[in-house]
């Protein structure tokens, strides 16, 4: 059994509309989330360890006021294009797009004001609850009305996320959630002890600016080979890397698969991803650098948390060989990403 409880969180600033921020808590037997209507931002996930333990296990703030200031995107749903579009730049039907740079020269999950900084209007269900939003024709510079859902429902120990979308023009998108992980317990200083495993044979490499180069990498006899599990902290060291920010192309097909799995030893926290989406981007945190005060007082130093962020191939808009990112009016987005936590 699923409840789900809907509670107030805050009130956005007056020159961001004022608006009401709602948290929604779904809590089965083995797992318990809290999911905010601004930016369906997850802000709290607790899951037990093998003592039967719950901890706390994202990165986040206590506060509506930590989320409305910059920061790196924790828990939220990141749009219209998850990731990085080079120089903010594409051209679809003859027509060149500018986007706003917000990541050096490229942008960067959707531009100055994406889909993290919004008010999104809330449903109830009876396990979860769906957020939905209409992104006007031109917002942040992206062509076209974009009618956007995401529903999370929550199943005893798996967190379903569902992205649908419809356009009136032809657009691109791939949107993913951005939770920051530690198995430990969010607060805990690294991941260095956990853990991974991606099921994927290429990967895609990228230049000084995180753009791929093209390439489409195999992973076969580099660090970035993580078929079988490796420790984090020492497959770092080994490979001398200085931490992951990397698309790691996915068998393609719309079926659910398992691409993805995290254990950490000390507390038996093991966590699954599961997806229809063609690419998981793993972020090791290393631009987290102490400086954020998060919940409880705990700070965020580098490498204290990894993302997998299943969405789109970064840049795919500019790279014709990569999976198609365009949505053309009268078809439908449609992905569902789930996170399955257990022990062993």
């Amino acid at each position: 059994m699923t409840t789900v409880r809907r509670e107030a969180f805050g009130r956005m600033p007056p020159e961001e509309g004022g608006g009401e921020v709602e948290k929604f808590v779904l809590q089965s037997d083995s797992v318990r989330v809290e999911i905010l209507s601004f930016g369906c931002i997850i802000t709290t996930l607790e899951t037990k360890d093998r003592n039967g333990q719950f901890s706390d296990v994202v990165l986040g703030f206590d506060t509506l006021e930590g989320y409305t200031r910059k920061h790196p995107f924790f828990g939220a749903v990141v749009g219209r294009v998850a990731n990085r579009i080079a120089n903010g730049r594409f051209t679809l039907d003859g027509k060149e797009y500018q986007l706003y740079l917000n990541n050096g020269p490229n942008s960067l999950h959707g531009g100055a004001k994406g889909f993290d900084k919004v008010l999104w209007s809330p449903q109830v269900l009876p396990n979860g609850v769906r957020f939905f939003r209409l992104s006007p024709d031109g917002e942040e510079g992206y062509p076209g009305d974009l009618k956007v859902w995401v529903t999370y429902t929550l199943s005893g120990r798996e967190l379903a996320i569902n992205y649908q979308a419809q356009t009136s023009k032809t657009t691109p998108i791939s949107l993913t959630n951005h939770a920051y992980f530690n198995l430990a317990g969010q607060g805990s200083h690294d991941v260095y002890d956990h853990e991974i495993s991606i099921e994927a044979d290429s990967y895609l490499p990228v230049d000084d600016t995180k753009i791929p180069t093209g390439e489409v990498a195999a992973v076969q006899g580099t660090g970035f080979d993580l078929r079988q599990p490796v420790e984090l902290g020492k497959h770092l060291q080994k490979f001398h890397l200085d931490g992951f920010d990397h698309n790691f192309c996915l068998h393609q097909g719309q079926d659910r698969r398992l691409v993805a799995r995290v254990f950490h030893p000390p507390t038996g926290r093991t966590m699954e991803v599961h997806t229809t989406q063609p690419g998981i981007q793993f972020y090791t945190g290393n631009n987290l650098d102490g400086s954020l005060k998060g919940k409880g007082a705990a700070t965020y130093p580098k490498h204290s948390a990894f993302c997998l962020e299943t969405q789109n191939w970064p840049d795919a808009i500019n790279k014709p060989h990569f999976p198609n990112v365009l949505l053309r009016p009268g078809e439908e987005y449609n992905h569902t990403t789930w996170l399955v936590f257990n022990t062993a």
